[in-house]
């Protein structure tokens, strides 16, 4: 049965979790509201790693423990995953990079804080982190999710790092999960080597 698919009389698989435990959590999907391919939140057996900015470390340390409980969750083994501690968010895509190239790791979590001030500091660091974490994305094929907070002040950060909007890492952790397993659906619906050769000698004939 494709994911699409309900059996006759059954009820609708729920995809993801409708649940504020503490966390974000992205809405559920009921199976029959669309069709199509959707990635499982079932993390057995991947391989996750996680870079943190340790600028703002009072938000980036409560992002880290919300991604950390949300992959333990989705069953992503402590051996499976592993940390890397970067200086500050301008930092991420360049470890983000050196961490996909490894081909050690289903998806990289980036995680930092960039709170505005009083400079235009903040609109560079923003823009160019979130610029070079899509660009690793693009290059290597690998999901580089981005988990990094850009907020007005500390309050607005905190409230997302575990308080009272939820935890931006949680949800970071939930889209690697899903991504890895949305890419794997789709690439297997290329056709195998074998079978691109027939094709071709069949329109050849």
């Amino acid at each position: 049965m494709s994911p699409a698919e309900v059996a006759p009389g059954a009820a609708p698989e729920r995809i993801g979790s409708a649940r504020v435990e503490g966390g974000h959590r992205l809405p559920a999907l009921e199976l029959h509201d669309l069709e199509g391919i959707r990635g499982s939140g079932d993390g057995a057996g991947l391989r996750i790693a996680i870079a943190a900015s340790r600028f703002n470390g009072q938000v980036t340390e409560p992002l880290l423990a919300g991604a950390i409980s949300e992959l333990d969750r989705c069953g992503v083994s402590g051996e499976h995953r592993s940390v890397v501690w970067v200086s500050g968010a301008f930092e991420l895509p360049l470890a983000a990079m050196a961490l996909a190239r490894t081909r050690r790791y289903d998806a990289v979590i980036c995680l930092g804080a960039v709170i505005r001030g009083e400079t235009s500091h903040y609109d560079f660091v923003a823009g160019q982190c979130a610029a070079g974490l899509q660009r690793v994305q693009l290059e290597t094929g690998l999901p580089i999710v981005f988990g990094v907070l850009t907020t007005e002040d500390l309050a607005q950060a905190l409230a997302r790092a575990g308080g009272a909007v939820g935890n931006k890492g949680t949800e970071a952790a939930m889209t690697a999960i899903e991504m890895v397993n949305v890419l794997r659906q789709i690439e297997a619906l290329a056709p195998a080597v074998g079978e691109l050769s027939s094709s071709s000698e069949a329109e050849r004939t």
